[in-house]
């Protein structure tokens, strides 16, 4: 009962097309930035500071040094920091 007082309002909602992204005018120095933040964070000096800290943490944990839960964690981070296009890019294909 309730459900049809509503439906005329969610129609539209649901016959919606995606909105496309769309950089506004004046914000090229921004988007510049925020590209150049993103080759640094993964770029080739931030891949080889990342394998050295995954042999670091794999060695503490291995030699018991260090809680496993906790150099999960870090080897968890890395792995979606790097992985973060991906993710968003299968999350993009499964909405649609």
């Amino acid at each position: 009962m309730k459900v049809r007082k509503f439906l005329p309002a969610l129609l539209p909602l649901l016959a919606a097309s995606p909105a496309f992204a769309q950089d506004p005018a004046g914000s090229g120095p921004i988007v510049n930035a925020l590209g150049w933040i993103q080759g640094t964070l993964l770029g080739n000096v931030a891949t080889a500071v990342a394998v050295i800290a995954v042999a670091a943490v794999g060695f503490m944990m291995l030699s018991g040094r260090m809680n496993w839960r906790f150099g999960a964690t870090v080897i968890l981070g890395i792995f979606i920091l790097f992985g973060a296009a991906t993710i968003v890019a299968g999350i993009r294909t499964a909405v649609g």
